[in-house]
């Protein structure tokens, strides 16, 4: 084992999650991440938007859609996202034709998978409720 006591640093959070979308594929994530999951879109940096894609803001989280010119959608790798009332998200996405996949294999979690309009594997998951 390394002695590590002269590195002092903490890690603070994340700021972002950024998926992969094909080039022109932006008014597909306003659909999915605005209307559908109720995100705010973001103004990106002038030098960041002529590169295209776009992001999204909502409860703490930041989405960042940057186009890959050979895209294919992230089927495996996924952002795990904490959600406070899972079931009202899951009714959301079903309503808007998504489809979910609940799977309860994860310890002290509910959650589920679905994917977004491209096909980018999600996770949204609610911590169990401890106590009365």
């Amino acid at each position: 084992m390394t002695d590590r006591a002269d590195e002092s640093f903490a890690f603070s959070g994340l700021h972002h999650v950024q998926l992969a979308i094909p080039p022109g594929a932006e008014d597909k994530c306003r659909r999915f991440w605005g209307d559908i999951l109720g995100m705010t879109e973001l103004e990106k940096p002038p030098v960041l938007a002529a590169r295209g894609g776009c992001w999204f803001r909502g409860g703490g989280l930041e989405v960042h859609l940057g186009v890959e010119k050979d895209f294919t959608p992230a089927r495996k790798a996924h952002p795990g996202i904490l959600v406070e009332n899972l079931n009202a998200l899951a009714a959301r996405l079903e309503a808007a034709d998504m489809q979910v996949i609940w799977d309860g294999e994860f310890p002290e979690h509910e959650r589920f998978y679905s994917y977004d309009l491209l096909g980018n594997r999600l996770e949204f998951m609610e911590p169990h409720r401890r106590g009365g």
